[in-house]
């Protein structure tokens, strides 16, 4: 099969390769439902060495860079709690962790969380994380341009591998709220 955008060799619907994602995302696209077909996901097997977003759409096409977004985990801090939440915004932004993560969460203080935190509590590998079988109870903030991009590249849930799903299909997934500025 053909990835609906980049230049991949090996592209193949996600619900096919249950076996090359991580038990989170494979559990998720094994209960997927929607609006979006599961077999509208789509893996695509790529390089863990250049995972990361300028390496990786030097080789993959330099298209990617407006089409792949970048999930990230946050901890909102508030009154001695922490609430962990993902952030998806197009690769070419940044996450406004200070302005409408703080405030959507409603934290007096929002960060990245640590990469021990991130990786453990997710079940996903750092620099592969993805919004796609994140723990049930984790907002997931989206931002509108992520939404109204035909088709996005994501991570796997590890750094070997990618997904390419339609860009509506996130703002369905659990826990999405859709966050105007939320990529700045």
């Amino acid at each position: 099969m053909r990835a609906p955008l980049g230049n991949f060799d090996d592209a193949t619907p996600a619900p096919d390769c249950l076996d090359q994602l991580v038990a989170p995302v494979a559990a998720a696209v094994r209960a997927w439902r929607g609006d979006v077909p599961a077999d509208q996901l789509v893996y695509v097997d790529t390089d863990p060495q250049i995972a990361d977003t300028a390496a990786f759409v030097e080789t993959y096409g330099r298209e990617l860079l407006e089409q792949s977004a970048n999930c990230v985990v946050v901890a909102g801090k508030r009154g001695g709690g922490t609430t962990l939440a993902a952030c998806l915004v197009l690769s070419h932004t940044r996450v406004d962790v200070n302005g409408a993560v703080r405030k959507q969460l409603g934290a007096r203080k929002a960060s990245f969380a640590s990469m021990d935190t991130a990786t453990g509590e997710s079940g996903m590998e750092y620099g592969g994380i993805t919004p796609v079988g994140l723990p049930a109870d984790w907002p997931l903030l989206v931002d509108p341009a992520v939404v109204d991009t035909e088709w996005v590249l994501v991570g796997s849930g590890r750094r070997r591998g990618k997904l390419i799903l339609p860009g509506k299909a996130f703002a369905a997934l659990p826990g999405a709220v859709v966050v105007d500025g939320l990529g700045v």
